[in-house]
């Protein structure tokens, strides 16, 4: 198979700084996953207009109303076959706060009917979120979210951007110190600033045998639709 984020790029992908590559070019054929472990050196949210919203999102690990700096920090990238047979990419995020442990729960798969990766967020796979993705000059990997699909029970129901918000995520890897490097930045187009972090990694590459992730990285549900 291929990686999802290599058929996204194309020819683009082979401008990603090697170890962006590593990170993002492998898939349930490698035998291995790719797991960071660093520190966020801050946490943000918006105003105190944004809590409630920023609570309910977390009740499904996607976003949360906590702030902190030095929060120390796990993504897990775990390449699977979901149950529709899609090739699959976990982006499991754990965030030791100190007063309660915070996750932010995605799944990406390819979608061939809308020629891009599709982001589910949530333990639940409840909101399908169209991503575009691009390379940055410094060969970092950039994911932008576009239109959004909330799945409940039988229904999907288009989320209007007016009421939702847009991320933009960066990874690169920082040559000065070694270490990758990662940005999250959430707003809503006419309300501003929601949720984001920045911080830095070390990427470890646990073995996978015969295609069984960790258990804790897969979702509760699964959703065929994108």
């Amino acid at each position: 198979m291929t990686s999802i984020f290599a058929r996204a790029l194309g020819s683009d992908f082979e401008r990603l700084h090697p170890c962006i590559q590593a990170r993002f070019g492998f898939d349930s054929g490698a035998g291995h996953g790719s797991v960071g472990r660093g520190a966020m050196d801050e946490i943000w949210r918006g105003g105190m207009w944004t809590v409630p919203f920023l609570a309910l999102g977390a009740r499904r690990a996607v976003m949360f109303p906590d702030t902190g700096r030095n929060v120390p920090f796990t993504i897990e990238n775990h390449a699977f076959v979901d149950d529709f047979g899609r090739e699959t990419i976990s982006m499991i995020r754990t965030f030791e706060l100190p007063r309660r442990t915070r996750r932010f729960d995605a799944w990406m798969v390819f979608s061939e009917g809308r020629g891009r990766i599709v982001d589910y967020l949530g333990s639940h796979e409840e909101l399908a979120v169209d991503l575009d993705v691009s390379v940055t000059p410094n060969g970092g990997i950039r994911l932008v979210s576009g239109g959004q699909r909330l799945y409940t029970g039988p229904f999907g129901i288009p989320v209007p951007l007016a009421v939702s918000g847009v991320a933009d995520v960066v990874e690169w890897f920082d040559d000065a110190i070694g270490r990758y490097r990662i940005t999250v930045d959430v707003r809503n187009r006419r309300l501003g600033r929601l949720f984001g972090y920045r911080g830095t990694f070390d990427a470890e590459w646990p073995a996978v045998v015969d295609g069984r992730v960790p258990g804790h990285v897969l979702p509760l549900r699964q959703e065929r639709r994108d």
